[in-house]
């Protein structure tokens, strides 16, 4: 089945993770990419002594999206597809029953990733009978339709809002 993680409030990545734990708490297999990340938060550290989850390590990292230069978008698109590429070879395994897609929402809508990719994949890995997290925020209305899952964090109040960076352990 297909899960959605959105929206603008916190707690979307925190969720996937989660939902990866209790995964491999069941002695299930897990896939997690990162899109948009470095692949330094704290969850990856956890998440990566676990024997049953694979954490694919994105190898380029190109910062906020609105801080990109047009070259920094071409190179990330061709990056994007190449990292979807490599966790759908992963999600091929028949012993894989999770994937995460962490901010996959977002790269779909700064169109550093087409929809119909996605779309393929998604549908490839139900047909599987894999669970597939996605997460991010304004899912396109073919995930949606797709999904099975759909959760929306919202914001009410946020410590970033009053000018405090992300903390270790909490946001990192």
């Amino acid at each position: 089945m297909i899960h959605i993680y959105y929206g603008d409030g916190k707690g979307k990545t925190t969720a996937a993770m989660g939902l990866a734990l209790r995964a491999a708490g069941a002695k299930q297999k897990v896939v997690v990419g990162q899109f948009l990340k470095n692949g330094t938060s704290s969850e990856v550290e956890a998440l990566s002594q676990l024997s049953c989850v694979t954490y694919v390590k994105p190898q380029e990292f190109y910062g906020f999206t609105y801080a990109m230069t047009k070259e920094q978008k071409e190179k990330a698109a061709i990056y994007y597809k190449k990292y979807l590429d490599e966790i759908q070879e992963l999600g091929r395994r028949e012993d894989t029953f999770l994937i995460v897609l962490d901010e996959l929402l977002d790269v779909c809508n700064k169109d550093l990733l087409e929809e119909e990719a996605v779309r393929l994949f998604l549908t490839e890995m139900k047909e599987k009978e894999k669970e597939v997290v996605l997460t991010g925020r304004n899912p396109k209305e073919a995930f949606l339709k797709m999904a099975d899952y759909v959760t929306q964090m919202q914001k009410e109040k946020h410590p970033y809002d009053r000018g405090i960076p992300a903390r270790k352990g909490v946001e990192l």
